[in-house]
């Protein structure tokens, strides 16, 4: 089993007490989305995980504990964007998180490390030439910390466009969305870095950009030394090329609060969700 902490949430930056108070215990439970009532408990033994997907925004805190986690395989998919506090209002400097990715990247393995340059959005102020600059920064950067980045263009679903209304984001078209990835691929391939695509329904091959696989079974074999092969999660868009996982986490209480979220619906409900939580509860909301 494959668990993914998480697509909803980032387990890591706010919830690591609880995370490492289920691991001791060995379990946790999990409601479905989509009807909360119905319940999952998901075994956190050693014997039942196969790998641990941490997905981040700022892990310092985790890896202050990441001793904890010997005996399991895990990799993180660590989102690392140049946008201001106007798009992600409660996020520490960018330098700040440079510098936490490099020291996660040296405790682990930067084969254990995925940088994710994700969802980019262009604006007046967020231009292509914006990106360009920003991401060769930054792959000069973490060239040596990584093996690959995976990008993908912003979905526009409706919380998005409600949510980041302020930001004046431009609808990108398939022209624009190939002359940003066959750039960001030259400045990839210039600093070592494979360049990766996440579930987007256009062909970036002819960019050397394949289609990324989040949730990646290569991988995860690679990480443990094993021969493994994983069914495709049936649960995610056609375009992703994920592995089935269990995911542990909650929509509405990422407290990270980026306009562009497609995991927060309501600031409200993640306020009023947060006041839920209780690191000592098998539930991450709730007891």
């Amino acid at each position: 089993m494959i668990v993914s902490a998480s697509r909803r949430t980032d387990i890591p930056a706010f919830f690591s007490e609880w995370f490492y108070s289920r691991l001791r215990a060995g379990y946790l439970y999990v409601k479905n989305p989509f009807n909360p009532r119905q319940i999952k408990r998901v075994s956190l033994r050693k014997e039942d995980v196969t790998c641990f997907v941490f997905w981040t925004k700022n892990p310092e805190k985790f890896i202050e504990r990441i001793d904890e986690l010997a005996g399991y395989d895990y990799y993180f998919q660590f989102t690392l964007t140049p946008y201001g506090n106007d798009a992600e209002p409660r996020l520490p400097e960018k330098e700040k998180l440079l510098e936490c990715f490099i020291d996660l990247s040296r405790k682990i393995g930067k084969e254990r490390i995925v940088w994710r340059y994700d969802p980019i959005l262009v604006s007046k102020k967020y231009t292509q030439d914006f990106h360009f600059r920003m991401f060769e920064k930054f792959s000069e950067r973490l060239a040596n910390h990584a093996e690959k980045c995976v990008i993908s263009f912003l979905d526009m679903y409706r919380n998005t466009q409600r949510n980041a209304g302020s930001l004046g984001l431009k609808e990108i078209t398939v022209s624009e969305s190939e002359e940003i990835a066959a750039s960001l691929s030259k400045i990839a391939g210039k600093y070592g870095l494979r360049l990766e695509c996440c579930s987007e329904p256009h062909d970036f091959s002819r960019f050397s950009i394949p289609k990324a696989k989040c949730i990646d079974g290569e991988l995860i074999a690679r990480i443990s030394g094993k021969e493994l092969a994983f069914p495709k999660d049936k649960n995610q868009r056609k375009e992703c090329g994920c592995a089935s996982s269990v995911d542990i986490g909650a929509y509405n209480t990422c407290l990270h609060s980026c306009l562009y979220c497609y995991a927060n619906y309501n600031p409200k409900a993640v306020l009023s969700n947060i006041k839920k939580h209780d690191p000592g509860s098998p539930l991450l909301l709730g007891k």
